[in-house]
């Protein structure tokens, strides 16, 4: 499939243009990170708690701040997940200096975020005995049953769980009853002993600083060994000026992707890694293809000026670069858009990186290799 059929332009010509365009970016980004305002590090970097929670009804974030801030948990980061006010991701920050109490710590403060957030009624009914149906996990549910239900209660226990994962959060019994074929005896067991809370916790997260550093350097050595590898792969494939014009073009992928990244006031965590990793490898494939036939023209277009060859090589391959970047960039649009909060970031990182590498294949990985043939002058063709 062809989408140009003749094309013939000069990308080689605006070099410096793109280059000056990158620099900007780069710089700018590099400001941006030294100025302390750059990469937010998420949970997974600089250690913490994570929480997750929905609500029965809709609770303003504003009223979850001010109940933070009366906890003096206030530095707390709070983010609604979708509209309508009812579920939310709150990020404890570092609580302790010393790393070995640390973990303990975030633990202590993930307790205390949940019962900040609790309504007045409910922490009333707690001080009384009774406990959150919508907190109860399946052990703690089979017991209170099996006062009543010995046989029955593992079954009717993993029944109402199922029925809050599905539903998010339990409203009432009212509503547990008429959804679920849980016995009307159940119902009226589990009222005597139990309460429906305001809010459940969808899921909890506690990374200690030790653990963050581990994958913050685990994250650096991935990136260094793939960019090693691959310039060991493409120096045996073509030559050591391919190699080097790769390994440029993927730095330059992946510093201008987390400066737009950082810009954008998210947090990396580990999707975001596997994205600039998948980023890596999509640009990569793009590079090697218009390399591939650099090295084939420069053997059949020898009396070709070698900037002339390198436009030509673009050009047969920019049907191929448009309609894999078109498709990939629509699947990830796609994600983006439909995906959920869960794998945004993701898919975030994976819209810039798609576009930047299309950018760079076209305009900055040619213009390595016609930069390092003026500067070292080789005596033969790079492609024999």
């Amino acid at each position: 499939m062809q989408i140009f059929k003749k094309p013939n332009i000069n990308f080689m010509k605006y070099k410096f243009l793109a280059f000056g365009l990158s620099g900007i970016i780069i710089i700018s980004g590099i400001l941006n990170f030294t100025s302390g305002k750059g990469l937010n590090s998420g949970v997974d970097f600089a250690g913490g708690t994570l929480i997750r929670l929905k609500f029965k009804y809709p609770v303003p974030i504003s009223e979850l701040r001010q109940s933070l801030r009366n906890e003096n948990l206030g530095t707390s980061k709070i983010q609604e997940i979708e509209r309508g006010q009812r579920e939310y991701i709150i990020r404890a920050i570092q609580a302790s200096e010393e790393a070995e109490q640390e973990l303990e710590a975030h633990e202590i403060i993930g307790n205390k975020i949940i019962e900040a957030l609790r309504a007045k009624d409910d922490k009333l009914a707690i001080e009384q005995g009774f406990k959150d149906l919508n907190s109860l996990d399946k052990k703690e549910l089979t017991n209170i049953l099996k006062t009543s239900f010995p046989d029955e209660a593992p079954e009717i226990a993993s029944k109402i769980i199922s029925f809050r994962v599905k539903e998010g959060i339990i409203r009432d019994f009212a509503q547990l009853q008429q959804e679920t074929d849980v016995s009307k005896e159940a119902i009226e067991c589990l009222q005597e002993n139990t309460f429906v809370g305001n809010l459940t916790i969808l899921s909890k997260e506690t990374v200690g600083p030790q653990v963050g550093h581990d994958l913050r350097r685990k994250a650096i050595q991935a990136t260094i060994w793939a960019l090693i590898g691959m310039l060991i792969y493409i120096g045996i494939r073509f030559k050591f000026a391919y190699g080097i014009s790769a390994i440029l073009t993927l730095g330059h992928d992946v510093l201008i992707t987390m400066t737009i990244f950082s810009f954008s006031n998210r947090e990396i965590n580990m999707p975001v890694i596997a994205a600039i990793m998948t980023i890596v490898g999509y640009s990569l494939n793009d590079t090697i293809v218009i390399f591939d036939r650099v090295r084939d023209n420069l053997k059949s277009l020898r009396k070709h000026p070698f900037q002339e060859v390198l436009n030509i090589s673009i050009n047969q391959t920019l049907s191929r670069t448009v309609i894999t970047s078109g498709t990939t960039l629509m699947t990830v649009v796609a994600i983006y858009l439909f995906g959920g909060e869960v794998i945004n970031d993701f898919a975030f990182t994976m819209i810039i990186g798609v576009i930047v590498g299309t950018y760079s294949s076209i305009y900055q990985s040619c213009s390595y290799l016609h930069f390092w043939k003026k500067i070292f002058k080789p005596k033969k063709g790079m492609g024999k």
